[in-house]
């Protein structure tokens, strides 16, 4: 990469913001709306099985868009976290004990919709002696008892950190393990509540060591500076990861972090083919990408 990859971001103008103070949205964040039969087909089989997803827990901006497509993500272990990330709209407090009947439930989902590509993703369950682990097992081996073929995507959290988990996540051979390290060094202890940058690289190095396509995520606009960004990029290289998505923060409610700068669509351009000439396989760059989105074509 050369000096010149490294320009400072399109600024935002300062008559873009409202009387509170906060960013306005530009015109390149309209968000497409679902009304489709597709997309009532799936909103009915998500609802009708009693599944949680981040499409709606997390107001997912590409919702209409992957619905339409007949694509979810799902999300296990219910819909209440046990952290409490600022970027993050999931409930945060108290879960209930993992349900038995999920597995079953997601699976026969999934084979309904005909999916040849599942992503499925949790929330953290810190309560839990094993974070989770067996419950997430359960469900990825249902999964692929009852969808033959499927190709599965696992975006997991960090489970502590603890080597003996995530080595039987990778035991799963999953076709892609995800783990989003959300932002740069620097703002992790703002943005994420319990996680670590470092911590979450040891994640993701310990897949890749044990022979599994690794993925991360991170999102723009919550006050990154370019030289950070391009660094995180560079760490993630160190730790094995080859596919990288990149998308614009968007402040979920007032109560949580807000918005420090809407990034636009040329640098989300630039950062990705930056991104590709350090050396990652696959990039998905753009203001609505999020982690899952589109994750069967990329």
């Amino acid at each position: 990469m050369t000096d010149a990859s490294i320009q400072p971001p399109k600024p935002v103008d300062a008559q873009e913001r409202t009387q509170g103070g906060h960013l306005r949205k530009p015109d390149w964040l309209k968000i497409r709306l679902g009304d489709n039969e597709r997309y009532r087909q799936t909103k009915d089989i998500v609802q009708r099985h009693g599944l949680c997803t981040i499409c709606t827990s997390g107001r997912c901006p590409n919702q209409g868009e992957c619905w339409t497509r007949g694509t979810a993500t799902f999300m296990i272990l219910g819909e209440i976290c046990t952290r409490s990330c600022r970027f993050c709209n999931t409930l945060t407090g108290r879960p209930l004990p993992p349900d038995p009947g999920e597995p079953q439930r997601v699976a026969e989902s999934i084979r309904l919709m005909q999916l040849k590509y599942a992503v499925l993703t949790s929330v953290d369950r810190d309560d839990l002696p094993d974070l989770g682990c067996q419950h997430w097992i359960d469900v990825v081996r249902e999964v692929r008892r009852q969808n033959p073929g499927i190709i599965v995507e696992t975006l997991i959290p960090d489970f502590q950190g603890r080597p003996e988990l995530v080595h039987r996540i990778a035991q799963l051979a999953p076709e892609v393990v995800s783990h989003n390290m959300e932002t740069v060094r620097r703002l992790t202890p703002e943005v994420r509540s319990a996680a670590r940058y470092d911590r979450s690289l040891a994640v993701l190095r310990q897949l890749a060591d044990e022979g599994v396509t690794t993925k991360s995520g991170l999102m723009l606009g919550l006050g990154e500076r370019e030289e950070e960004l391009f660094e995180a990029m560079d760490d993630l290289l160190q730790a094995g990861c080859r596919i990288l998505t990149l998308g614009q923060y968007l402040q979920p409610t007032r109560k949580h972090l807000p918005v420090q700068a809407y990034i636009h669509p040329d640098d989300f351009g630039r950062y990705r083919q930056v991104a590709l000439d350090k050396g990652f396989a696959k990039v998905a760059s753009g203001p609505l990408v999020r982690s899952s989105y589109l994750a069967d074509l990329l």
